[in-house]
C-alpha cells in the first residue's frame, strides 16, 4: 500500500490484491464510484454502488471498525471521491490504485453480463 498524506489526513493506495484480500475477509466496506451503467454492466461482488455524480460523504455506510476503500474504472474518480471524504472528516479513507480495469487485468472476479442471456454472470 502506497501512503499519501494530503492536507486533510492520510489517503491509502490500495492494490487489487490487498482490496481481494481485505474483502474477502470482512474488513473494508468497497464503494463503487462509477456510473449506475457501468456498474449494471460489471463490478466487483460486494460493492456498493454511490456514483460520483451523487457522492456525498455524509451518505457513506457508517464504518463499524471498517475501512472505506473507493474504486472506479481506472483510479481518478476513486481517488477524488476519497480526497473528498477526507476533507468531510472521515478516515481512514482508501482508494484502489488502477481501478476496476486493474482488477480485470489481475484476473481478479468479478460479476460481468452474459451477453446472450443478459442475466449476471460470475467472471472470469
Amino acid at each position: 500500500m502506497k501512503i499519501e498524506e494530503t492536507d486533510h489526513g492520510t489517503l491509502e493506495h490500495w492494490s487489487p490484491d490487498e482490496v481481494q484480500t481485505a474483502l474477502d475477509e470482512g474488513e473494508i466496506v468497497l464503494i463503487d464510484v462509477r456510473s449506475p451503467q457501468e456498474y449494471g454492466t460489471e463490478h466487483i461482488e460486494g460493492a456498493l454502488l454511490m456514483p460520483m455524480a451523487f457522492f456525498r460523504a455524509d451518505r457513506l455506510p457508517t464504518q463499524d471498525g471498517k475501512r472505506v476503500v473507493f474504486h472506479c474504472a481506472g483510479g481518478l474518480r476513486s481517488q477524488r471521491m476519497a480526497k473528498i471524504a477526507l476533507e468531510s472528516g472521515l478516515a481512514p479513507i482508501a482508494h484502489m490504485a488502477g481501478g476496476f480495469g486493474e482488477w480485470k487485468a489481475q484476473k481478479k472476479p468479478y460479476i460481468g453480463t452474459d451477453f446472450m442471456t443478459g442475466a449476471p454472470k460470475r467472471m472470469p
